[in-house]
């Protein structure tokens, strides 16, 4: 039974991707303009979005950053213009990472992680949903990470963001889905980016951005609320979550040597 009204036909929809100049967000930009969306590509680098909109016809680049309340507040303005009301999707793909150890404790960056993998989804909230809830219709998705399900080793500052991530999504999905509102959480596993780039150890099942992309309009498709993949690395990750805690403190210890 889907957990979500089902996101199949894009033709002429309005999407809003805050995070979209790189990575995920921008390979699913990329894969919803060729469905027919109109699209909206949010980020801090205007040039990366000026870019994609001269290779795209029909879409839109409306840079802001996700840590200011206030470029959050006017770009949504613009977007409502632009759509004549709430757009069909709205995607918070903004993600910051460093991995970083407890030995070695960085606290300006345990604050960035926070403001832009979590204070950033709070300050879209706070401007889109109003219109959303006005609507009774449209679909938030949040890009987590497999690091929330569990503490992982160098995950000190990206794990716990992506966590709260889950659990907000949770939160809204109860709150919203009776309002006719839908919520999904994306949890990719390895996902081949500018960010995963930083990792010096093996990704085991290292996918491409553009698989990623098309993960998530399947599981749209599907009315899913978490969307997770690739499910022959997540599946596992998510049975992990079940384990009592010794357990999964020693078979993580034993498969990082952490």
């Amino acid at each position: 039974m889907p957990l979500n009204p089902p996101l199949r036909d894009w033709a002429g929809q309005w999407v809003w991707l805050v995070g979209a100049s790189t990575g995920i967000g921008r390979a699913l930009a990329e894969a919803l303009h060729r469905e027919g969306a109109r699209v909206i590509v949010s980020a801090r680098s205007e040039r990366a979005l000026r870019e994609f909109a001269a290779a795209h016809p029909g879409s839109h680049a409306l840079p802001l950053n996700v840590t200011d309340a206030q470029s959050l507040q006017q770009a949504a303005a613009q977007v409502l213009a632009w759509a004549g009301g709430a757009p069909a999707l709205v995607v918070y793909c903004a993600g910051h990472y460093r991995p970083q150890h407890a030995t070695a404790l960085d606290p300006v960056e345990l604050q960035k992680h926070l403001d832009v993998n979590y204070r950033g989804a709070l300050h879209l909230l706070g401007t889109i949903l109003p219109p959303l809830l006005a609507a009774g219709a449209g679909h938030l998705s949040f890009v987590g990470s497999v690091a929330g399900y569990r503490g992982l080793p160098r995950a000190l500052a990206y794990g716990p963001t992506k966590a709260a991530l889950q659990n907000l999504a949770e939160v809204l999905h109860l709150d919203l889905r009776p309002r006719g509102l839908g919520v999904s959480i994306v949890n990719p596993g390895f996902v081949a980016t500018p960010l995963t780039r930083q990792n010096d150890f093996e990704m085991p099942a290292l996918i491409s951005a553009e698989e990623a992309a098309q993960e998530m309009l399947r599981g749209w498709a599907q009315g899913r609320f978490e969307i997770h993949f690739p499910r022959r690395f997540t599946r596992w990750m998510r049975w992990l979550r079940f384990l009592p805690d010794a357990w999964y403190f020693a078979a993580v210890r034993r498969a990082t040597g952490a």
